[in-house]
């Protein structure tokens, strides 16, 4: 009998477990089915690609006409990438021309997301849409993303009066989850003489400029690889860490102190190095070297120095107006390809600039994020945020993604050490200098607490010094 009722057992269970597996199969594949039907029933009327690469950064400018075919309204468009692009990636933009005219953007968000039906590790991400659209619905979205150290220096290595050549690597076909049905790549160069490119007909080459296009009807993920080997003799200015410590001071000032980690990213320099022939012949010589930085500080700046391992250096120009302030700083030495710099910058700014109160009472530092040298790739950068000894709840507020940690610090005359707001990015380029606010609360009577604390010490010193000169040591009177 508890044999029968044992076997009865296992038979319903394996029963259940049969419709489990069957309900879950069927979910898998209806969302399977959902999601491919969500990415078929888009479509592409036209991609237009304007690919610039007159600099070390490259800017891509694509504008995308898109339709939706399917009967379901869709919230949100993808965006999609290779995986080299994807590690190359800085940044990422999406907007809605509105008007004719006068025309206006309005930016939507751009968020990085995991697909598993992605082929061949294509990255996505999606850009939500401000309405839902609906079926036979067009919109035109314009999108902008930056890519970093997509430049390829060939020959790896050139001579000092040799100009600098490099390679860029994409597809002459937008990479796509949706059908295109007619598209057009741009590339601009920084000057007309270009080695060799792809031919991928139709293709046609005129001054700076090289097309590539109109291409028809063309499936999802089609890809066509090509590659351009052009002249781009820019400085290559990589700042490979950057460490810009911002100490606020409730008694009137911020003073910051930026540490730089300077490499020429291009072709390195082969053969020695003749100042003579770079100074006498400078249209012929160094033509991929750079002999100077200019920086963009904020304006009202004062204490402004500038050294390295050696010492203070003098070859520096500061213009200073109510709007900013331009810094254009001389290395002791040119810096060709693969030489690498290290130096400080330090300068002050005045507190009621940038340091504000909030209607809760809190404060919060409004600064700009970023480097401030122009054009240069900054591959880690670190802000530290210094608050004044006695600060809590200390948090920042980011347009973009960025790490936050807090540490302590001690510095002259503290007790229990000043909070330490640390945020850190990877991949920062110029669009990344846009403000950013750091919120903290902070009690008045902090404030006595360092002036207190001196006179102490001084009427401590004045009693002693007192009580000395009142005491009698001597052996016997």
């Amino acid at each position: 009998m508890l044999t029968i009722v044992g076997i009865l057992h296992r038979r319903s269970v394996n029963a259940m477990a049969a419709r489990l597996l069957l309900l879950a199969s069927v979910l898998c594949s209806t969302l399977l089915i959902s999601t491919s039907s969500s990415t078929s029933d888009l479509q592409i009327l036209a991609a237009d690609r304007n690919i610039d690469l007159t600099s070390h950064i490259v800017r891509v400018y694509l504008t995308l006409k898109v339709e939706n075919s399917g009967a379901a309204p869709v919230s949100e468009v993808l965006l999609a990438f290779s995986p080299t692009e994807a590690r190359q990636l800085a940044l990422v933009k999406a907007a809605i021309p509105i008007g004719k005219k006068k025309k206006k953007y309005q930016p939507l968000d751009v968020n990085p997301t995991d697909r598993p039906d992605a082929p061949n590790g294509t990255k996505y991400y999606i850009m939500s849409l401000l309405k839902p659209l609906n079926k036979g619905e067009t919109i035109t979205i314009e999108t902008h993303y930056i890519m970093t150290h997509s430049l390829e220096p060939f020959p790896v290595e050139i001579s000092q009066s040799e100009s600098q050549l490099v390679y860029y690597r994409d597809s002459a076909i937008v990479l796509s989850p949706y059908p295109i049905k007619q598209q057009v790549t741009l590339l601009k160069t920084p000057s007309n003489k270009v080695e060799s490119f792809t031919r991928m007909e139709p293709t046609s080459h005129a001054g700076t400029q090289l097309k590539y296009g109109p291409y028809e009807d063309r499936a999802p993920f089609s890809y066509s690889p090509i590659m351009v080997h052009f002249e781009n003799n820019n400085p290559f200015a990589v700042i490979e860490e950057l460490v810009r410590e911002i100490e606020i001071s409730h008694w009137g000032s911020i003073q910051i102190t930026e540490h730089y980690k300077l490499l020429h990213g291009g072709a390195r320099q082969k053969g020695g190095f003749s100042r003579v022939d770079y100074q006498n012949q400078p249209a012929f010589n160094g033509l991929s070297s750079f002999k100077h930085l200019h920086a963009e500080l904020p304006p009202r700046v004062h204490s402004v120095y500038y050294r390295d391992e050696i010492g203070n250096i003098s070859s520096s120009r500061l213009r200073i107006s109510s709007k900013k302030s331009d810094l254009v700083v001389l290395p002791r030495y040119p810096l060709f390809g693969g030489w690498k710099s290290t130096f400080v910058i330090g300068y002050g700014v005045p507190l009621q600039d940038f340091l504000f109160e909030s209607a809760d009472g809190s404060r919060y530092l409004n600064y700009t994020f970023g480097c401030a040298f122009v054009d240069t790739i900054v591959d880690k950068l670190i802000d530290k945020v210094v608050l004044p000894e006695g600060s809590t709840d200390a948090s920042a507020i980011f347009s973009f993604s960025a790490e936050q940690r807090l540490e302590k610090k001690y510095s002259y005359l503290d007790v229990v050490g000043r909070t330490v707001l640390v945020l850190e990015k990877r991949n920062v380029v110029p669009e990344h200098n846009i403000p950013f606010q750091v919120h903290y609360n902070f009690k008045q009577a902090y404030m006595l607490a360092e002036p207190l604390m001196l006179i102490s010490v001084f009427l401590l010193f004045f009693v002693t010094c007192i009580a000395y000169l009142h005491i009698d040591f001597s052996i016997s009177k």
